[in-house]
């Protein structure tokens, strides 16, 4: 396999399918229309409803999303071989990812912008929403420190990553009063933003910032509670017209170098079922697979983006496909041109990597001493693009995917702790007349977006990031599972329509998720206890109880398979 075949088969998979499958879900199922008047008109508020330019909002869809794991994931991943990566990220895609994205969002838009767990409630039942919301509460604690863990260790080990960020968020508040206040046009935005992005590139060599590990989550901690609670249009909305922009200049740089250098991999297409990977532990290929690769092949958690956060600015509900089910496969191809990456560059970017027989055995413990899976990817891609084009600067280029990945991990950090804001006063709710006055106190916008960064940033402060990313992306995929049934239930109860092929995907990956998670809390979570007590007893009982809400998700979607739904 060569890195030019692999880009072009995916282009061609992705654009069929979009035109195909895509267009049928769009036409066929939910036969959206444009004279359908969406929520961010409707409920206009400037604060949280607020219309958006399509390519705005695609940049703060897929930055959201995305995060870290079309990126961690691959390269965790590639401990397998690249083949069996490679396929469960294109099927995924195929048959979960887009589907389960695209229809979460046109579901939410349908209602009022509410979540994807308010919709469960809805359409299976009552209590099921109300389990769902504590579900995903536990799984945007995890996303928390999930991504808080891998950008801190970023911005420890390469201080102009870190200066890039904090430079191009002054310049997305800039840049918000130029688009919002001052009405600048469309063309001279873009101009800006990418004079701003170079000139972000450019001074972050100038002025690096040195902080530690632990000194960089103290800073997520206030940041992620004051994006969270400013109304988008200051910080969220031209921060993510920013990203889309570097998302644009990020894949043609990185798909154009890889096709042009045609390198051969060099990593092995397949290594053995269970090599030494979570924990240090015999990690088999099923279940494990999908608490690997995550987001860059399905994740629940874009669910909760669609509903939470995309569903309150979507302008046009033709828009909608570009956005929902366009993302995903935005961030599918990102998966893979990481995967082609590293596996033609992996032994100039890894330090030891021995590509013998025993390649599974070292390849971790050689990736982490090389810089981490971000730092590994860097390094690759910015080997790939000085391959293709002379005259660009490796180091220069390995800042710029570093800025890549972190701009969009922290843009996933701080709406995780939007959305965890949503959903803690959601389970507040019911309750609201047992608690009185302290109900007003705790859902306080500035208050409920504390509490779930508080403990997100608690369980980083571990450092045991390769623990704590597949218990969040067990909670992850299984949130997959959860929405795909009630989006299942969404397509035959109020459109009428059959969703076989929402259905049948939706149990595998049900059954597949709650195998992994039991195993993760039968093998892993053991380790982990010997090393970090507390944490490990935290995650231990949050697994616990996923589980336990899981099997009671499932039972309520059964029986009420059969109920007649009717729309008040």
């Amino acid at each position: 396999m060569t890195t030019t075949l692999l880009i072009l088969l995916s282009v061609v998979i992705y654009l069929s399918l979009y035109f195909l499958y895509g267009k049928f879900l769009e036409k066929k199922v939910l036969e959206a229309s444009k004279d359908n008047i969406t929520p961010a008109h409707r409920l206009r508020d400037e604060v949280d409803f607020v219309p958006a330019n399509k390519y705005v909002l695609f940049g703060h869809h897929f930055a959201s999303i995305a995060g870290a794991g079309p990126i961690l994931g691959p390269v965790f991943a590639l401990v397998w071989g690249w083949l069996p990566t490679i396929l469960w990220i294109w099927l995924g895609n195929a048959f979960i990812g887009a589907v389960h994205d695209y229809i979460s969002l046109m579901s939410s838009v349908r209602y009022d912008g509410k979540s994807i767990q308010w919709i469960a409630g809805k359409l299976i039942r009552k209590r099921t929403g109300y389990l769902f919301s504590l579900f995903v509460f536990f799984a945007l604690i995890l996303v928390v420190a999930a991504f808080a863990a891998v950008i801190a260790k970023i911005f420890a080990a390469k201080p102009p990553t870190a200066s890039a960020y904090i430079i191009t968020i002054i310049e997305a508040v800039i840049l918000g009063y130029l688009m919002y206040k001052r009405q600048i046009s469309f063309k001279i935005s873009s101009i800006l933003a990418i004079i701003f992005l170079i000139a972000a590139i450019w001074l972050s060599f100038q002025v690096p910032i040195h902080l530690s590990y632990n000194t960089w989550l103290v800073v997520f901690l206030v940041y992620i509670i004051v994006a969270a609670s400013l109304p988008v249009w200051i910080l969220l909305q031209p921060r993510d017209f920013l990203n889309a922009w570097l998302l644009l200049a990020g894949l043609l740089l990185g798909g154009l170098s890889l096709i042009i250098v045609n390198k051969s991999f060099v990593a092995p297409a397949f290594t053995t079922f269970s090599p030494p990977l979570i924990g240090g532990q015999p990690t088999p290929l099923w279940p494990a697979i999908v608490l690997i690769v995550a987001c860059g092949s399905l994740s629940g958690f874009h669910a909760l983006v669609a509903s939470g956060t995309t569903s309150k600015q979507l302008s046009n509900e033709e828009e909608g496909l570009f956005i929902g089910y366009g993302a995903m496969f935005t961030e599918g191809f990102l998966s893979t041109l990481v995967l082609a990456s590293l596996s033609a560059y992996a032994p100039l970017v890894i330090k030891g990597l021995s590509m013998g027989n025993d390649f599974a055995t070292n390849y971790i413990k050689a990736m982490k001493a090389s810089g981490g899976p971000v730092g590994v990817f860097a390094k690759a891609y910015a080997h790939a693009a000085h391959d293709a084009f002379s005259f660009l600067s490796i180091k220069a280029v390995a800042v710029f995917a570093a800025m890549w990945v972190s701009s969009f991990a922290m843009t996933t950090l701080d709406t995780t702790n939007r959305l965890a804001r949503y959903v803690f006063i959601e389970i507040l709710e019911p309750i609201k007349n047992i608690l009185g006055g302290l109900y007003n106190i705790l859902t306080n916008r500035w208050v409920a977006s504390l509490i779930p960064a508080v403990l997100g940033i608690w369980l980083a402060w571990s450092k045991a990031y390769t623990i704590i990313w597949p218990a969040f992306s067990g909670a992850n995929q299984m949130l997959a599972s959860i929405a795909l049934l009630t989006i299942a239930a969404y397509v035959t109860k109020v459109l009428k329509k059959q969703a076989w092929y929402i259905t049948y995907p939706a149990f595998i990956l049900w059954f597949t998720v709650t195998a992994a998670l039991i195993w993760y809390l039968v093998k892993i979570v053991p380790v982990f206890a010997a090393k970090n007590p507390v944490q490990a007893i935290v995650i231990g009982i949050m697994t616990v109880v996923m589980i336990v809400l899981n099997l009671v998700l499932i039972y309520d979607y059964f029986k009420s398979k059969n109920e007649e739904y009717q729309e008040v």
